[in-house]
């Protein structure tokens, strides 16, 4: 994984420190959508660091903590930042409702051959839902070969609030219409898809930021470029976000209808999580799509939560309206 760059903490991160006393798991509930939600974060239970450990072959956990994955350099892994009682201390102590976790499409286990992916998203899906509060889970589902009948079965669990795709498998019109069968169970399961980057290409002789800011956000523009070029007309109801504002795709709107595209009005099934963005880029993409499909992410803990400073009324949407209607669909 790239090592985020950042920033001075904000007022509401310089207030919560790491917590004195970490409480013990609280019961798991019914989850109702409506509160202060984090749309994308990761964090590791313990039966998938093992399984992570347990394979000879990428992605794995060597050393205890160093990652390996096909395209990017050894990853030093934080072990407390997938200690999941310290994480759950600092969500609750941050005034979190619900934090939405998922499997991290960069590791590339989402393209492994079948029954190897379908092994290890198994052990995604059954240790992630025994996290309990705040945590709630975006599902996976291998992209090479489909898993349509488990993925069915996920989607129907009460905590798992719909599918994360990696970009990687969306890079272009066929390559939507070749996702269309996962596309159209979760359309039917009435939940949305998340898009996030996939595994970036090895590059030499490149600084540790690079994939995080070069094929991440190049895969994310790709995706969406894709989806306003095809997906919407094959899916007219599925509701999808693409994570950091789909690498600011939105901003080429004049570039496309200059060389022949065609940008049409706002789809309002489409939302933009802000992760690793702040307030200039996230001013310039509200200004294309407006507020309502903007959604609060951090991508913790690559990265940490962000306050752009663009008033009360942004801040309502940003972290409960807007994800309300995301993950139901209800109206705003």
């Amino acid at each position: 994984m790239s090592e985020p760059v950042h920033r001075t903490a904000t007022a509401e991160e310089a207030r919560v420190g790491d917590p004195a006393s970490v409480p013990s798991r609280p019961p798991l509930r019914t989850p109702v959508v409506g509160g202060r939600t984090d749309t994308h974060q990761h964090v590791w239970p313990a039966a998938f660091v093992e399984a992570l450990r347990g394979r000879s072959t990428t992605p794995r956990l060597v050393d205890g903590w160093t990652l390996l994955t096909e395209g990017e350099a050894p990853y030093a892994v934080d072990p407390g930042a997938h200690d999941v009682e310290r994480r759950r201390a600092r969500e609750l102590a941050e005034g979190k409702d619900d934090v939405l976790v998922s499997l991290s499409s960069p590791l590339g286990i989402e393209h492994l051959p079948g029954a190897e992916a379908r092994d290890l998203i198994d052990v995604w899906h059954r240790s992630a839902l025994e996290l309990g509060d705040p945590f709630r889970v975006w599902a996976a589902t291998p992209v090479d070969e489909h898993d349509l009948v488990g993925l069915s079965e996920i989607l129907r669990h009460e905590r798992v609030v719909g599918l994360q795709l990696p970009a990687t498998c969306l890079l272009d019109p066929a390559a939507v219409q070749r996702m269309a069968p996962v596309l159209d169970v979760v359309a039917v399961a009435g939940k949305p898809v998340m898009v996030h980057p996939g595994p970036a290409p090895s590059v030499a002789d490149t600084p540790a930021w690079w994939p995080a800011v070069v094929p991440y956000v190049s895969q994310l523009q790709s995706a969406w470029f894709a989806w306003h070029q095809g997906g919407r007309l094959a899916h007219p109801t599925l509701r999808i976000v693409f994570v950091a504002l789909a690498g600011l795709a939105p901003l080429h709107h004049e570039r496309l209808v200059a060389r022949g595209g065609e940008f049409g009005s706002v789809d309002p099934n489409v939302f933009y999580e802000t992760s690793s963005y702040d307030t200039r880029a996230i001013d310039a993409v509200v200004r294309v799509v407006g507020v309502d499909p903007v959604v609060h992410g951090s991508d913790r803990p690559y990265a940490q939560p962000r306050d752009p400073g663009l008033g009360h009324a942004f801040t309502h949407a940003h972290v409960h309206a807007n994800p309300r209607t995301l993950l139901t669909g209800e109206p705003r």
